[in-house]
């Protein structure tokens, strides 16, 4: 059992509640957004939706599970039936990042051969990048962390070449403006993905002293969460903004 702070536990328990109604508002925004872009555009606001409700659902998972391992203000972390699950995060992650990618390409509308292209290489690689990262986020063997850290590296590594190098090739032809709000885009998925490895690291040598233990499990958790709103509304957001954009720029009356 971990032992955390009244205010560490009402932290942790608000966070979770926030990004659950962050994910669920998200969701309801870009379905009832559908008719304000061209029908061409829309399958990415429909993926956009799908990351938030199924981020939505697995926050409902880790907010019950959060509740269900705690009593007295500790929390069972033993891994042991009715100990807070934290693999609800990576099986959301497995479904939404290669969602979120996806979201890149539909909303940029490329020719089919490029997007095939795209999607055939960012999708195994962020599958890769996750399914990597699991082992060394349950173990509880310091090196065995490290391995599994730098090896979801490698595919993160190339899912950002793909993003920068290959993806920019394609932005040249995208109307004024579409370029710029891409290129912030990649920026933002830059910034939100690069709090998971320092959460992940704040989780790789858990403390024997229960106070620090405590800080640790609350950093993680905080850091996941404020990751995950940014990476999967705020992008959401930002995709339906280039939707628009780009129906204005092919015609669509801008009061819609």
């Amino acid at each position: 059992m971990l032992t955390l702070t009244s205010n560490q536990w009402n932290l942790v328990y608000n966070v979770f509640s926030f990004g659950l109604v962050s994910m669920l508002a998200c969701t309801i925004y870009t379905l009832v957004s559908q008719g304000r872009v061209l029908p061409k555009y829309r399958n990415a606001l429909v993926m956009s939706s799908m990351v938030t409700f199924i981020a939505g659902y697995h926050y409902f998972r880790i907010f019950n599970s959060f509740n269900e391992a705690s009593k007295d203000m500790a929390v069972n972390v033993s891994g042991s039936q009715g100990a807070f699950n934290e693999a609800y995060r990576y099986v959301d992650w497995l479904l939404t990042v290669p969602l979120l990618l996806v979201e890149v390409i539909a909303v940029l509308a490329l020719s089919k051969e490029i997007s095939r292209s795209l999607i055939t290489r960012l999708v195994p690689a962020s599958a890769a990048m996750i399914a990597l990262g699991y082992p060394g986020e349950i173990s509880s063997d310091k090196n065995t962390a490290i391995l599994y850290g730098v090896l979801s590296t490698i595919p993160f590594i190339y899912i950002l070449y793909v993003l920068f190098v290959e993806l920019g090739k394609s932005l040249e032809r995208q109307p004024a403006g579409v370029a710029e709000t891409v290129g912030r885009l990649r920026l933002l998925l830059i910034a939100t993905w690069g709090v998971y490895p320092v959460s992940y690291i704040l989780g790789m040598n858990p403390s024997t002293d229960m106070a620090v233990a405590g800080q640790q499990f609350v950093g993680v958790q905080v850091g996941y969460t404020i990751a995950d709103i940014l990476a999967k509304c705020v992008f959401g957001l930002t995709i339906l903004k280039i939707a628009r954009m780009k129906s204005h720029a092919e015609g669509m009356a801008a009061d819609h």
